[in-house]
């Protein structure tokens, strides 16, 4: 099945990445919603149709003729609580109104490690973690197509194409390279046993799509 799907947060380091796989898929087509003016040329360099909107605003016209979404999106380290809530939970509910919206047939949302309980988060994490939680128990309730992918702690290692799943890791911990993420987010698009889950990944020892198509 080939699917027209839009990126959101195509301009990080994880979105770069779910750009680039989608697009060397051959399997589907790929729109990259990018924030900044200067980031368009680099979508357009790695396969996507580049499309300038803002979480902030009305971007409705960006979900305008696709079918899939990843929503990738976060508001960064750097930034404060404000922040967060306008751009990891708000933007991700309008993405999802307008999903509802628009017939969209699948949704796979990027999360985090430790979503569903935010209240043991050190305090630094918190905000965060409450903001993704928000936006998760949105998009269940949303009866949209979705699949939630939480990792663990993002690094910048080379993939290795093996992952470890579960529901929930406990005790929660381990990493993942941002680009064995990316593919999971990219092959969770047309594996159908992740339709309407939520899981923790991490690095680990079973092939990629093994893993996603044993949930």
């Amino acid at each position: 099945m080939i699917l027209n799907v839009l990126v959101i947060g195509a301009g990080g380091l994880t979105g770069k990445k779910i750009v680039k796989q989608l697009a060397e898929s051959n399997q589907h087509l790929v729109r990259a919603m990018v924030r900044k003016a200067e980031q368009m040329d680099e979508m357009e360099k790695l396969g996507a149709k580049a499309i300038l909107a803002d979480l902030e605003q009305d971007f409705s016209f960006a979900l305008n003729d696709v079918n899939a979404v990843i929503f990738a999106a976060g508001s960064g380290s750097s930034t404060g609580h404000d922040k967060t809530i306008a751009v990891d939970q708000e933007g991700a509910k309008k993405t999802i109104d307008f999903a509802k919206t628009k017939g969209i047939e699948r949704f796979i949302m990027l999360s985090s490690m430790g979503t569903d309980t935010p209240e043991e988060a050190p305090a630094s994490l918190k905000p965060y973690l409450e903001a993704k939680k928000a936006a998760d128990d949105y998009l269940i309730k949303s009866r949209l197509n979705f699949t939630i992918v939480r990792p663990g702690g993002l690094t910048n290692d080379l993939g290795t194409g093996m992952i470890e799943l579960a529901t929930r890791f406990s005790p929660m911990g381990g990493t993942i390279p941002r680009e064995d993420v990316a593919k999971v987010l990219v092959e969770a698009l047309t594996i159908k046993e992740t339709e309407g889950k939520v899981f923790e990944i991490i690095s680990g020892n079973t092939p990629i799509t093994e893993a996603l198509a044993k949930i």
